[in-house]
């Protein structure tokens, strides 16, 4: 497995991290605590008073559209600590004042969200929408700083929305995490920001915005691979109401880990890039949601995770699809740029090659995602598909009463993945796989079969992978909720949280 040095203090705003230090394989597994599963800071932030105030609808409020503009921001970081801040840059159509709401998503008695503190009113106006890079399609916003937020040390690590009202009563939102890395939690939940940003088409304007899929034709209308960026940045807000597509996956995903009583804390896919993860700090790593665009420091902290006898679990599909780079902004701040050529050449792959599929890197497919995930992205669905069960006597599927052969209506949905025979595989590890779903791809390339993997090495060490993007949505979300898939991933998380069998 490749490796790499530890990153060394980068700086976050004024204050600075040390990236943990990567070792090769140890002989033996680390000691892990006993669960805190019911008796954690989590818990205890979650018998405070929840708040639903911050949906649109609330006192007559409107969205924005990226046209308009009517109020629009983004963050400096995607995430931060205790005692480190995070700016907010914010324009409008109109110079005018407006307040910025600070939530905690969570459980909070099922109301979903927790109230924070809300900003004195700041003045804002209109800022320029930049054009996109003639080479790159890159489009990266110079907006001054409207609003500084110092985390406050009391504060819980979670998933938290900044959203922003005007005073002439339009909303919308960004998100960000709060982390606490000195913290030994039992699980920690990684947020894929990276992905976020590759599907960003802001401006969703008509002709501007471009995204790493699309961009807009010369006439106006969204066109394809042509018309894409190569680039994208942080730096800019995300499109229409600033809600990153699939960001309801991991809101679900933390919602349902927080009802559980699970002790966990929370990071961004650039934490694990930048070095700020030590992945042996903790017992298990969920990954929440569509987490495609991964960058080599990424994986090779996952991939050391499994070294270190850390769990793994992706709720969803596609994941370690894309290989990416991330890179400066112009003035230097770090990883505020997101690079993937995929199909064009890459003019400066550098020594962790091309950013093109992981998949075709290495000779042999040899960086497959398969050969970490024990399954990988095999097809788009037009609609969604039941899972059929598989292996129903396993632990994984104990309490839910399921058979094989039984289905969970529309589970399958969006993107999903299987299992490939001519694709590498883990070593040393058993696998099981815990469903067959026959589905069609709705790209003409015709009948495939969608698969819930969970591989065990010698260690005792699982990976999984759901497969598809319902199953997240299935744990909390009021539309998809399903108690099956409440049981079969409660089943996981206990078992990775358990007392490892020596021998």
């Amino acid at each position: 497995m490749s490796r790499r040095t530890a990153l060394g203090a980068i700086s976050l705003g004024a204050v600075g991290f040390a990236g943990y230090q990567l070792r090769e394989k140890p002989e033996h597994l680390p000691t892990r605590p006993p669960a805190r599963t019911g008796n954690n800071p989590v818990v205890r932030e979650n018998s405070a008073i929840g708040s639903d105030q911050w949906p649109l609808g609330r006192d007559g409020l409107k969205g924005v559209t990226d046209d308009l503009a009517q109020i629009q921001g983004y963050a400096s970081a995607t995430s931060a600590s205790h005692g480190e801040s995070i700016d907010f840059h914010i324009a409008s159509h109109v110079m005018q004042k407006c307040t910025i709401a600070v939530y905690r998503i969570g459980h909070y008695g099922a109301v979903g969200a927790r109230h924070l503190l809300t900003s004195e009113p700041i003045k804002v106006k209109p800022q320029k929408k930049p054009e996109a890079q003639p080479e790159t399609g890159l489009i990266s916003c110079d907006w001054p700083v409207s609003w500084t937020l110092e985390i406050p040390k009391t504060w819980v690590s979670g998933i938290f929305l900044a959203v922003f009202t005007s005073q002439d009563g339009h909303r919308s939102y960004t998100p960000f995490v709060v982390r606490d890395t000195a913290r030994r939690s039992d699980v920690l939940m990684v947020v894929p920001f990276t992905t976020y940003q590759a599907y960003n088409m802001w401006p969703l304007d008509g002709h501007t915005g471009k995204n790493l899929y699309k961009g807009y034709t010369a006439d106006g209308e969204i066109g394809g691979n042509p018309e894409r960026a190569f680039k994208v940045s942080f730096d800019r807000p995300y499109m229409q109401l600033g809600l990153p597509r699939w960001f309801d996956m991991d809101m679900s995903a933390a919602r349902w880990a927080e009802s559980s009583g699970y002790d966990i804390t929370y990071a961004t896919s650039v934490d694990l890039h930048e070095g700020r993860i030590d992945p042996s700090q903790y017992t298990a790593i969920v990954f929440s949601g569509h987490d495609e665009y991964w960058s080599k420091q990424m994986r090779d902290c996952a991939e050391d995770a499994v070294d270190a006898g850390t769990h793994l679990a992706f709720l969803a599909s596609n994941n370690i699809y894309f290989h990416i780079r991330l890179e400066p902004a112009a003035e230097g701040r770090p990883s505020r740029v997101v690079t993937c050529y995929k199909e064009a050449p890459d003019p400066e792959p550098g020594e962790a090659g091309p950013t093109v599929r992981w998949r075709h890197l290495g000779k042999k497919h040899h960086k497959a995602e398969q050969r970490l995930t024990g399954i990988q992205y095999n097809g788009i669905l037009a609609k969604p598909v039941p899972l059929v069960v598989s292996e129903s006597k396993h632990w994984f599927w104990s309490g839910t009463g399921l058979r094989d052969g039984d289905e969970i209506p529309d589970l399958i949905a969006v993107e999903a993945d299987g299992f490939n025979p001519s694709m590498p595989q883990p070593a040393d590890t058993k696998q099981t796989l815990l469903a067959a779903s026959p589905y069609t791809d709705s790209r003409n390339r015709g009948r495939a079969v969608h698969n819930t993997s969970l591989c065990e090495n010698h260690q005792g060490t699982l990976v999984f992978v759901a497969g598809t993007f319902h199953w997240p949505l299935a744990l909390n979300d009021s539309g998809h909720r399903n108690p099956h898939v409440q049981k079969a991933t409660s089943n996981l998380l206990n078992r990775m949280l358990a007392p490892r069998k020596e021998g």
